[in-house]
């Protein structure tokens, strides 16, 4: 029996209307309104953010060390502290330093490479370091100092320029190739003003044509062996005169001064420098006996047969393996005068006289030193009017010299007679593997047989060459 206010666990309970028979009775609920929109809620927002500030970053405060070395970099050329950090600190300063910091500051104090590096390529488009013996610095200081140099102004630029730059630069320059000079910048007259007002009582109305004084640099370049000179200026344009063009007898005598020196000097070369005989005996005679000179190009110059004389003497006073005159005015009686020195030389090697008037006088006494000598290996005659004597000579030679190895007798008239006479001493030689007779006249079978004799010589020289590597 149920006791009263309990309820009947057997009961059915009642079934809650849906309200779909009366959707007046029981009226549907208001929606919830929207919340606020959660911007960290939005990945899409979010990625946008981190996009747009590139400085964003999970770090609140950069490390100690980072604000360090950005205080540092930022400091550099006032306070340059480099050698007391920590490698990896240095090379995070090397890396972000400027490359146009003043040389004063990083010339001898930054070895690093990789800065050098970017000093070149953000300066020159070319940089080809394989010709500064892999050395960024070393291409850095040539380069800065020969750019110095070519754009220097006698009388305009400052002389502390280069002087200034001496210190900084002479530990690590190791050649110098200068292909343009600037003289002095002439002054107009005006039309109005009296010729005796403007000239001095010593007859000084202009400035000299005397260019830079390379007497104040190349000594002072103690490591310096290559200095390439051309005394000129290109890409004159409409403003060509003459004068841009003046090797002046100073400018010779502060440089011969200069190459005298500069005792570790290997290679030097002056050409396209009108240098005729005077100028040319002057630096003969600064360069006698020097220490360390073993290549000499006075190529494309004014050189005649008292020039000529004093290079003869050169040869036997020196140490030269290779020396070229082409291009110059030397005749016969200048080449007999190196023929001379050449039979009693034991140290050169490569002779070039190429585009010169040396005639068959000339060439015959080149023939009779080469079969006294026992050191040259390379000769170039091409272009010197030599004709069939000097070729039955040279037959001669190439029968008994067992040193030549490379010979050029091109652009000559030697003619049919004189190639059958240059075939028939090849026939003998075993040591020459290069012989030029283009534009020669010797006739096409002696020049094809000269040619197999040639490859012969060749193919001996590669297996000399296997042999020796294998021994």
């Amino acid at each position: 029996m149920q006791e009263p206010g309990t309820a009947d666990p057997n009961a059915i309970p009642p079934r809650r209307s849906t309200g779909a028979s009366n959707p007046a009775s029981n009226p549907a609920p208001n929606p919830a309104p929207n919340p606020a929109p959660n911007p960290a809620a939005n990945p899409r927002r979010m990625r946008r953010l981190i996009a747009e500030d590139p400085e964003w970053t999970l770090a609140i405060v950069p490390q100690l060390t980072e604000l360090c070395i950005q205080h540092i970099i930022k400091n550099f050329e006032t306070n340059p502290i480099l050698h007391s950090l920590l490698p990896e600190h240095q090379k995070k300063v090397l890396n972000k330093i400027s490359t146009s910091l003043p040389l004063t500051v990083t010339a001898n104090l930054i070895s690093d490479e990789d800065y050098w590096k970017r000093c070149c390529t953000e300066r020159w488009t070319v940089c080809d370091v394989s010709r500064y013996g892999n050395s960024w610095k070393r291409m850095f200081f040539e380069r800065h100092l020969e750019n110095i140099l070519k754009f220097y102004i006698p009388d305009t630029t400052s002389p502390n320029v280069v002087l200034d730059l001496i210190p900084l630069c002479k530990e690590y320059v190791r050649k110098l190739e200068i292909d343009q000079f600037l003289p002095p910048v002439k002054l107009e007259k005006k039309e109005d003003e009296d010729v005796s007002d403007t000239e001095s009582d010593t007859g000084i109305d202009e400035p000299s044509m005397d260019h830079f004084d390379l007497g104040i640099l190349v000594p002072a370049l103690c490591h310096l062996e290559e200095l390439h000179l051309t005394y000129g200026v290109k890409d004159c344009g409409m403003n060509f005169e003459w004068n841009l063009f003046e090797f002046t007898y100073r400018d010779c005598s502060s440089l011969a001064s200069a190459l005298k020196k500069c005792p570790t000097l290997k290679v030097f070369k002056l050409s396209r420098s009108k240098v005729d005989d005077e100028k040319a005996r002057l630096l003969i005679h600064h360069l006698l006996d020097h220490p360390s000179l073993i290549e000499l190009n006075l190529s494309h110059n004014l050189i005649a047969d008292r020039g000529a004389r004093a290079i003869g003497k050169l040869i036997n006073r020196s140490k030269l393996l290779t020396l070229n005159l082409c291009d110059n005015r030397i005749r016969a009686p200048g080449a007999q005068a190196i023929a001379h020195a050449l039979s009693k030389n034991a140290t050169l090697t490569s002779l070039n006289l190429r585009l010169n008037c040396i005639e068959d006088e000339g060439g015959q006494a080149i023939c009779h030193a080469l079969l006294a000598n026992s050191t040259l290996t390379t000769l170039h005659l091409g272009g010197n009017e030599l004709s069939e004597p000097t070729a039955t000579l040279f037959s001669q030679v190439l029968a008994v010299n067992t040193c030549l190895t490379h010979v050029n007798l091109s652009c000559n008239h030697i003619g049919l007679d004189g190639g059958k006479q240059l075939l028939e001493g090849m026939s003998d030689n075993k040591t020459v593997v290069e012989f030029d007779l283009r534009l020669a006249e010797v006739g096409q079978e002696s020049e094809y047989l000269i040619n197999q004799a040639i490859k012969a010589n060749q193919e001996l020289a590669r297996l000399k060459g296997l042999q020796h590597l294998s021994s």
